[in-house]
């Protein structure tokens, strides 16, 4: 296998850093002459399907989630939104993460119906992440694990640890994610270390195996109202067997079916979040349990990643026939 470095603007909607990436990808592809392209994530997406429809390369999309530009209507959404159009017109087949994203898509008429399918999420590897069991609770740990970025509900899930904290001096609340991200909507590390310093979170940093710090965990937590495919980490922390909390938004709910396996919150309202963990903290030990193993159960039946590799296998299988 090759490893090809690509460059890519992460940060944001520069016309000619992207330009740069449309011509990286067209030079490689006219280099490497693959059989098939498999493009993942919003800027690959958009400048490899650009790339292989000039080449006339077979390719395939994948939408993990529309990112911040679909949050709010703007011309930054009209802009975008043309990109796809324009980018996916010879797509050979488009898979989504969620069904809100494909529904938009057909809705504004930005891919064929005829070629569109809804994926669950990425899958989640249920051999890595076995479940765990649960630690006793003489503290409770909230764990929140994602990019340090506002999008991802970072403000209010750290406001609602501000209130629970309040009235739960044995609630922890811990920040696992990468901090430095080149996002527009980044959290400043000198922000992060005023919390710590303030005594209502503790950052733990970043790693490449999150295994340990769900499992020294009670409940993952994400409010995020950044436009999800559905989130890796929910998916981890449920075949772990970990009761998580998360907005009532899109792909967030896809991960949880309320009071079964945890519990949906509203978007962007720390209040209603903190009346969630608080509605945790007073569940039984054994409540809780069941609450994990319905998760696991739940990722078992609908989230396995051999579903997803299986449907990714017969599209693959069709075009190279």
């Amino acid at each position: 296998m090759e490893l090809h470095d690509l460059y890519i603007d992460r940060k944001g909607i520069n016309p000619w850093r992207d330009t740069v990436t449309f011509f990286h990808i067209l030079h490689l592809l006219k280099t490497l002459r693959p059989m098939g392209m498999m493009n993942f994530t919003i800027k690959p997406v958009i400048y490899g399907g650009l790339a292989a429809r000039v080449l006339g390369i077979p390719y395939i999309s994948t939408i993990t989630g529309l990112g911040t530009a679909f949050i709010n209507d703007t011309w930054l959404t009209r802009m975008v939104e043309v990109l796809y159009r324009v980018s996916q017109r010879r797509v050979r087949h488009v898979f989504f993460q969620n069904p809100d994203d494909r529904a938009l898509f057909l809705r504004r008429r930005l891919v064929p119906e005829s070629v569109t399918a809804v994926l669950p999420g990425s899958g989640v590897d249920l051999a890595w992440f076995e479940a765990s069991p649960l630690l006793n609770r003489h503290e409770t740990v909230f764990l929140l694990m994602a990019r340090l970025l506002w999008d991802k509900g970072v403000g209010e899930y750290v406001e609602a640890a501000r209130q629970v904290k309040a009235r739960h001096s044995q609630a922890r609340f811990q920040l696992l994610g990468f901090l430095g991200s080149e996002n527009r909507t980044a959290i400043s590390r000198e922000t992060v270390e005023g919390w710590v310093a303030e005594g209502v979170v503790e950052y733990l940093g970043e790693t490449d195996d999150v295994r340990p710090f769900i499992a020294a965990a009670h409940c993952v937590v994400l409010p995020s109202f950044y436009r999800e495919g559905v989130p890796r980490s929910l998916l981890e922390a449920a075949a772990m067997g970990r009761p998580v909390i998360t907005t009532d938004s899109v792909g967030c709910r896809e991960a949880v079916e309320d009071g079964v396996n945890g519990y949906l919150c509203q978007v962007k309202d720390a209040g209603d979040l903190a009346e969630k963990m608080e509605r945790f903290l007073a569940l039984p030990l054994d409540v809780l349990v069941n609450m994990g193993r319905k998760g696991r159960e739940k990722m078992e039946r609908e989230f396995d990643e051999r579903i997803v590799i299986d449907r990714y296998l017969a599209v693959i299988g069709e075009i190279l026939n």
